[in-house]
């Protein structure tokens, strides 16, 4: 039987993360997935309890997690309910809360232990999963999912310059009608860590076996930064999925009980992928 089962991890600054892990019971020792969500995103945005469902029937366990800053709560984890620690939020923050997402399901405490762990990353999760991957040799695989190639593909470049003079810049949630802050302690964040938050530079670190997926109807990320990725990291595998957006068919709210078809064959190549180590 498929169950999903809800943790509390403690994450950066004292923020708790609120985690699940879907799996087959019969299958506790399952190989193990960490799901890294993009920017603005969330544990349970759209498709993502869809996707979870669909990598524990196929022999994995998947745990995905709310980033301590991502303005989400415990108790309000569908809500960006709390802006002020959206507004404080770093990449070296979310590099730290991935840290201790990965030391929680190798530790062997609180569920059955992972040896190592198959990360999957999306949008700029992708990007914080590349430097990770290249940095913890505790993660055997990585999947990345539309990912950036740089963290500044999430701002207009001349935005810089006011979001430095104001100490703010505020970015827009169409969805909510939310206009979310981020102080610009992001932007030192990246000034003070050049070598460890460049995406592209830390790609050609990555050992591991790596799969590269991007849409050539991506709106969000420009598919260029795939290619550029995959120039970093020729061992990556590359996969384009013609006229795939950003989410690959899924959007939130997800009301449909399937998979969209694209997303769908996503997992499927993903699986054919560690199980196989091709496409």
């Amino acid at each position: 039987m498929i169950r999903t089962n809800n943790f509390i991890i403690p994450g950066s600054k004292g923020r708790a993360m609120l985690a699940d892990l879907t799996f087959d019971d019969a299958k506790p020792y399952a190989p193990l997935i960490i799901f890294v969500h993009g920017f603005k995103g969330f544990k349970d945005w759209g498709t993502h309890h869809l996707l979870a469902h669909y990598f524990a029937e196929h022999d994995y366990r998947l745990l995905k997690f709310n980033f301590s800053h991502n303005g989400t709560t415990p108790e309000q984890p569908v809500d960006f309910a709390d802006l002020i620690a959206f507004s404080e939020n770093t990449f070296t923050i979310e590099l730290d809360d991935l840290k201790f997402v990965i030391d929680f399901v190798t530790s062997g405490s609180v569920i059955p232990v992972a040896p190592s762990v198959i990360l999957m990353g999306h949008s700029m999760g992708g990007g914080i999963s590349i430097i990770k991957a290249a940095e913890d040799d505790r993660i055997s695989k990585l999947i990345t999912m539309a990912s950036v190639g740089t963290f500044r593909n999430l701002w207009p470049s001349q935005a810089e310059q006011q979001w430095r003079t104001m100490g703010v810049m505020y970015f827009p949630n169409h969805r909510t009608g939310q206009q979310m802050p981020i102080k610009v302690s992001l932007l030192d964040d990246l000034d003070r860590n050049p070598g460890r938050l460049n995406v592209l530079a830390r790609a050609v670190d990555v050992q591991q076996p790596w799969l590269l997926i991007h849409g050539t109807a991506d709106p969000t990320v420009p598919i260029s930064q795939a290619h550029e990725l995959k120039a970093m990291q020729p061992n990556a595998q590359l996969l384009i999925m013609p006229n795939a957006d950003h989410v690959f068919g899924g959007s939130h709210p997800y009301t449909g009980h399937e998979l969209p078809a694209t997303l769908h064959d996503l997992c499927k190549k993903v699986v054919g992928f560690l199980e196989t180590g091709s496409l």
